[in-house]
């Protein structure tokens, strides 16, 4: 037994041994270098690298739009040079005022509505589609006659407020390319509106004001001598001007039951889609 604690002397020598082999004395700021050396030589140089971010910013509210201060001056006219008719008897009012709304309104390139043996044909199919008690073409004629030649739909509409009468019938104008015929003279004639200044565009300013209205009378040069001259073709009046000789409808002119006012024939907004095949 003698050799033993020599023999357990040796191998707690050779373990110490290992123990001290397996055991890494590290310096915590050799260490830090180490890692950053590491990430370096891994690395481009700092100059020829751009960061790609790992978010991205808050994109920049784009401003809310603000609407103009005060409506601006506004103009729509469909007349060319031209599509005026006169009429050729002082009865025609309705067919030349049917003649002239075609010619504003083709785009077709055919020639001008304007011959009197058409003039007289449009004539008599209005009254034919008119009840008059004095045997001649009313509104309700000429909006079915625009109609059926294709220019409508049309409709009579009667509106009790003046201004209100004319921003319909601009309102009509700029929304389907299309003019307003103007019942005149309580009644007693055909104008056509064939365009209108305005202070604000129809379409985006609601309470736009009339300035201005573009009229064709079929009877030019002759007038009335109690309504007053004729208008030149193409004409731009006043509300003012207008007001003279537009004015509410006698109901007892011809047989309707429409309340009395100011008397638009009047194209309706279905009239642009059906011309595109819409």
């Amino acid at each position: 037994m003698t050799g033993a604690p020599a023999r357990l002397l040796a191998w707690l020598v050779v373990l110490a041994s290992l123990l001290t082999a397996c055991t890494a004395v590290v310096d915590l700021d050799d260490a830090a270098t180490d890692r950053s050396s590491v990430t370096s030589s891994a690395s481009p140089a700092a100059d020829d690298v751009t960061p790609t971010p790992r978010w991205a910013p808050a994109p920049t509210p784009t401003p809310a739009p603000t609407a103009s201060a005060a409506p601006q001056a506004f103009a729509l006219n469909l007349y060319q040079e031209g599509d005026f008719v006169p009429q050729y008897t002082f009865d025609w009012c309705v067919a030349a005022s049917i003649q002239m709304a075609h010619n504003l309104t083709d785009e077709t390139g055919s020639r001008t509505w304007a011959d009197r043996a058409q003039q007289n044909e449009l004539w008599e199919m209005a009254r034919a589609r008119s009840s008059d008690s004095f045997n001649g073409a009313n509104p309700i004629g000429w909006a079915e006659v625009l109609t059926e030649a294709g220019m409508g739909p049309y409709a009579v509409v009667s509106i009790a407020g003046y201004e209100d009468a004319l921003q319909t019938a601009a309102r009509a104008i700029a929304g389907t390319g299309r003019p307003v015929g103007l019942v005149m003279w309580s009644g007693r004639h055909a104008w056509v509106m064939s365009g209108f200044e305005s202070l604000g565009d129809p379409g985006q300013f609601p309470g736009f004001s009339v300035t201005g209205v573009r009229v064709q009378d079929p009877l030019y040069p002759h007038g009335s001598g109690q309504w007053g001259p004729s208008p030149a073709p193409n004409s731009l009046l006043t509300p003012e001007q207008l007001a003279t000789q537009f004015v509410v409808r006698e109901p007892r002119r011809w047989s309707s039951d429409m309340p009395a006012g100011y008397l638009l024939v009047l194209p309706q907004a279905a009239v642009a889609d059906d011309l595109r095949g819409g």
